[in-house]
């Protein structure tokens, strides 16, 4: 078996900043995936006719970030699960949101690997609700059972990393003017903070800086978060079959296809940045040794 007869020995190695189509489905693809199925789940419980003000129906109404959490501890998920929430009300919400963050996501995604991607993810939006919510207590000098909801602050943190690694990435506004990544962030944190002094309309400005904020801390920190995971975070993926060959390994060469083996699957979870000088020569004298046996 070559190395990249691999499913996961596929992945990253040619993937340049930009809008892809087809492929393996990535985890950006899967988690909004399950964000579009949120919202489903949203719809379907809305009432009708609301029993009271600000009823959204039930998945909405527990899953919402208040401003006022805090009262109730056992309410803390709240941080987290906002973020999978959009308004019931407003399907440009969801729209805009998951389209920017599946045009952005896939090459963040493939930049630092899957695993260091969802954590970054997660976090950022955790990181997000708490800056609104502690924006929130500062404003109104006590806690108020404000709702917030949403991705735009992990959106945030996805678009800000985008643009720290790939700042003159060009990025083509409404599909005519051109803007590179970095002056594309500027301005996106610009209006952010601008709407976050002046706190007119209902968007939470202070959950988007959060969001950027949490980027860029990460990114000049050099953080890794993927092992924060679970190790057993994902499903198991099936795998094909060996293919038929005439070349017998021999014991010394089956040991180099197991450590082989290791060094993708740590590429597919953590990015190839994480690979150290052995396992990059340990990649490079097998690829050669593999090619000398090809017919």
């Amino acid at each position: 078996m070559g190395l990249y007869d691999r499913d996961y020995g596929r992945d990253d190695s040619s993937w340049q900043p930009g809008i892809h189509m087809g492929g393996t489905r990535t985890l950006t693809t899967n988690l909004v995936l399950i964000t579009v199925g949120v919202y489903i789940l949203q719809l379907l419980t809305s009432p009708a006719a609301p029993s009271f003000p600000g009823d959204d129906g039930v998945v909405t109404n527990w899953f919402s970030l208040y401003g006022n959490t805090l009262t109730q501890p056992w309410r803390i998920f709240e941080f987290l699960t906002y973020g999978f929430l959009h308004s019931p009300d407003d399907f440009r919400h969801i729209l805009f949101n998951m389209f920017g963050f599946w045009m952005f996501g896939r090459t963040v995604e493939a930049r630092y690997g899957r695993r260091e991607y969802l954590a970054f993810y997660l976090i950022a939006i955790v990181f997000a609700g708490v800056t609104w919510y502690g924006a929130e207590f500062f404003a109104n000098k006590s806690q108020m059972p404000i709702q917030m909801l949403g991705a735009s602050g992990g959106l945030s943190a996805v678009l800000i990393l985008f643009a720290l690694n790939f700042p003159k990435q060009l990025i083509y506004i409404w599909g005519v003017l051109p803007l590179p990544a970095w002056a594309f962030a500027l301005f996106f944190v610009g209006s952010d903070l601008y709407g976050a002094i002046d706190r007119t309309g209902n968007v939470a400005f202070t959950a988007h800086l959060g969001g950027a904020l949490f980027a860029f801390l990460y990114f000049r920190n050099q953080w890794k978060l993927g092992n924060w995971l679970p190790q057993n975070w994902s499903l198991p993926k099936p795998r094909r079959g060996p293919k038929l060959r005439i070349h017998e390994p021999s014991e010394r060469e089956s040991e180099t296809e197991q450590k082989v083996d290791e060094i993708l699957k740590k590429i597919q979870e953590q990015g190839q940045e994480s690979l150290t000088r052995s396992e990059k020569r340990t990649l490079e004298k097998a690829s050669k040794e593999y090619q000398d046996r090809r017919p």
